[in-house]
């Protein structure tokens, strides 16, 4: 049942958010009044959801266990911009110079998990629960994993804006905690991905103000609520918790030391998070030990060249930007992506990296003032043909 037919079905019935989850139907919430012409379906969905939770709890165990650590176990890329490039029409090529869609070049190349963004309701419908149930099927059926991070926003939520959802704007405290519930649950039992982040670089907090770190119980409570969501729907995806860079990472983890949690995630971008990567090391080692969770590197990009392929203004562009011993060349980019692989190899529980905005090459053409500010850092050159930093990706 989509919103709109619940709206032409059952125009007289009051809503709240975080009872109607886009695209996956309608999960009951003991606040929400009930129109009797709705009792039908309602309980025929009631049914099928208990008959879901009941196999999951008497098939599996209440936690996952952690993956057999077999090689880097967690060689992801954030593809989130893959339908767009698709829509475009633009011909993207293999290594080899053969035409090929890019999901299908990352496999071959080794990765084995695409990490996607979930927004609520984004203004044109990109990274939307629906797009993204749609994609991530499509990558299962290839054999890769799945990760969803959700930022609990309609657009980008980060250490600088984490806005709430449009429709979650009003809804008292108490309200926006079955909201992240809700909102959860309905993702995790429609995809059941592998990996789930519970808010995006959430350094400072996620849904402000309520949940702004200054607010650190209430902040707390919100991602015990996405976590305990995941745990009731599928008891094999591990929960992430992603942090941006190192700094005060530690006392982060402090205040959320009694949330249950499989993985943490770390950002690690040099123009941001320092030029030092023996210092990244040190500092990875030392989280690591603390936390004691298993650590990857959330996202993390380099250039391969200083040039643009658009008129829009890139992030990279100068070499006060980058690091000293890795020029933004094809190997230096390679070489850069080694390192990381290095550096997480050789942390206490670090599991693999994630790549971000390797697909975001500039699809919009070369003319477009409102196109990719990221494509001398995709992993695909100014001609569209991968680079050789896919060879970092390899099992």
């Amino acid at each position: 049942m989509s919103i709109d037919d619940f709206r032409k079905d059952f125009p007289d019935q009051k809503r709240t958010q975080y009872a109607l989850t886009p695209g996956f139907g309608l999960l009951l919430h003991p606040m929400n009044p009930i129109n009797p012409a709705f009792l039908p379906q309602l309980w025929l969905r009631i049914s099928v959801l208990a008959l879901f939770l009941a196999f999951s709890a008497c098939s599996k165990s209440d936690k996952p266990e952690p993956p057999t650590n077999t090689g880097l176990p967690v060689r992801a890329i954030d593809a989130s911009l893959l339908m767009q490039v698709r829509q475009s029409g633009v011909a993207v090529y293999n290594a080899k110079g053969i035409q090929e869609d890019m999901l299908l070049t990352l496999k071959h190349a080794g990765v084995n998990t695409i990490r996607l963004r979930v927004w609520n309701h984004p203004a044109d419908g990109h990274c939307s629960p629906e797009e993204v149930k749609s994609l991530s099927a499509e990558i299962k059926s290839l054999g890769m994993k799945v990760w969803l991070c959700v930022h609990y926003s309609d657009t980008w939520a980060d250490p600088g804006q984490q806005t709430k959802p449009l429709l979650w704007q009003n809804l008292s405290f108490n309200q926006l905690k079955d909201s992240v519930y809700w909102f959860t649950k309905g993702l995790v039992t429609a995809i059941q991905p592998d990996y789930i982040q519970i808010g995006n670089e959430i350094n400072n907090g996620l849904l402000w103000p309520d949940g702004h770190v200054a607010h650190s119980v209430q902040m707390l409570e919100m991602l015990a609520e996405g976590a305990r969501a995941v745990r009731e729907s599928n008891a094999t995806t591990r929960i992430m918790i992603h942090y941006a860079g190192q700094e005060k990472a530690i006392d982060f983890l402090d205040r959320i030391k009694l949330l249950d949690y499989d993985i943490l995630g770390l950002s690690y971008y040099p123009l941001w998070h320092g030029r030092n990567t023996d210092s990244l090391q040190m500092q990875l080692n030392s989280i690591a030990s603390i936390v004691n969770k298993d650590v990857v590197i959330a996202e993390t990009s380099y250039p391969f060249s200083l040039g643009w392929n658009d008129w829009t203004n890139n992030v990279i562009g100068d070499t006060s930007q980058l690091l000293p011993s890795y020029p933004p060349t094809p190997q230096g980019q390679l070489d850069f992506l080694e390192k990381i692989r290095s550096m997480i190899t050789h942390t206490p529980k670090g599991i693999g990296f994630c790549y971000w905005g390797g697909e975001w090459i500039s699809f919009k053409g070369s003319q477009a003032t409102n196109g990719s500010t990221w494509e001398n850092q995709a992993l695909w050159d100014f001609s569209n043909k991968a680079l050789p930093a896919l060879d970092a990706f390899r099992p």
